[in-house]
């Protein structure tokens, strides 16, 4: 019976908002220089425009790029990006971010990328949490809406995002085929042989199967290193290391920075003062004038919708990937 009262303590609990505005700027800010570069490399016309037939998902078969003004879902995604960094009119951006970018993850299954699921997934969450309660234009210009406090569990929903991401693909990789056989990673790491230092290297056998276990021993215990205080400041380094590896030996976009910038969360407020007195001095913004009209205020839910689509939905993103187990053998 004692465990009732713990839990609604739990989620009465409040904390710094420092951190969650530091993943919203931060966030928004990758996910602009996402599209600019997607645009700049003329991927919007090779993959949506000139392709005559497009690989649709089950149920979104409406789903399709609109022909030239396929260039206009690209606008409103980036723009909204930048206006969720800004926390400028908060609510209404990060819909239309989450709509735009899904509509665009949608329109071909050629282009995806589990990333591009994260994404739309972190975006979806950001709509229930107030990471517009503190360093945002929205707080500046309405000191009702600024709050120095807000619930723990918003900050905790993003870190179980995360771990979840990890940990999954850890799992994902105990099989026969990535431990035994070092299999894809036998096939991708010698067609690099052209990258700087690692080249020959990545010709060797041994390295293929260096990298498969070392690969699922990070996933696994990634979550762990970071949700402990002690281990922390270890797993930040080999998060970097591990995403700055990725990056030089897979084309995968911005995904490494987004993970490398996104475990900032699991810090504690003070690192995210710092950053965002970082980033005050160069726009030469007022922190301390933010500080003073949220000092002491707690943000509050006026209902609990907001706590149950989060809970649904974690539940939902931790118990999807066990589907798995439907199919025979491994």
């Amino acid at each position: 019976m004692a465990t009732a009262p713990s839990i609604s303590k739990y989620f009465e609990a409040p904390t710094q908002a420092a951190p969650l505005a530091v993943f919203r700027i931060l966030f928004g800010s990758m996910m602009f220089y996402s599209i600019v570069r997607f645009w700049s490399y003329g991927w919007i016309e090779k993959l949506y425009l000139k392709p005559k037939f497009f690989f649709t998902y089950y149920g979104f078969d409406w789903v399709q790029p609109l022909g030239i003004y396929t260039y206009l879902i690209f606008v409103v995604c980036g723009l909204s990006a930048v206006a969720v960094a800004l926390g400028y009119k908060y609510r209404i951006f990060i819909v239309v971010f989450f709509l735009s970018f899904t509509y665009i993850e949608l329109m071909d299954k050629t282009t995806y990328l589990n990333h591009y699921y994260f994404i739309s997934c972190a975006a979806f969450l950001l709509i229930f949490l107030p990471a517009n309660a503190y360093f945002s234009i929205d707080a500046r210009s309405n000191p009702k809406k600024a709050f120095q406090e807000i619930p723990r569990w918003t900050i905790d929903s993003i870190k179980l995002l995360l771990c979840t991401v990890y940990f999954y693909a850890g799992l994902a990789k105990l099989n026969s085929d990535w431990l035994f056989h070092a299999m894809p990673l036998k096939i991708w790491l010698p067609a690099r042989y052209d990258t700087p230092f690692l080249g020959d290297l990545l010709q060797q056998e041994w390295v293929h199967y260096v990298f498969s276990w070392s690969g699922a021993l990070y996933d696994l215990s990634i979550p762990f290193l970071l949700l402990n205080k002690r281990t922390r400041i270890f797993g930040f380094v080999l998060v970097v290391i591990f995403h700055v590896l990725t990056k030089v030996l897979f084309p995968i976009g911005v995904f490494p920075y987004v993970m490398i910038f996104s475990t900032f969360i699991f810090f504690d407020a003070g690192v995210h003062h710092k950053i965002l007195s970082f980033i005050s001095k160069i726009f030469r913004i007022d922190k301390k004038h933010i500080d003073v009209i949220s000092q002491n205020r707690v943000y509050p839910y006026s209902s609990k919708i907001p706590l149950i689509f989060v809970m649904i939905f974690l539940g939902i993103q931790l118990i999807f990937p066990w589907r798995y187990l439907a199919y025979p053998d491994e």
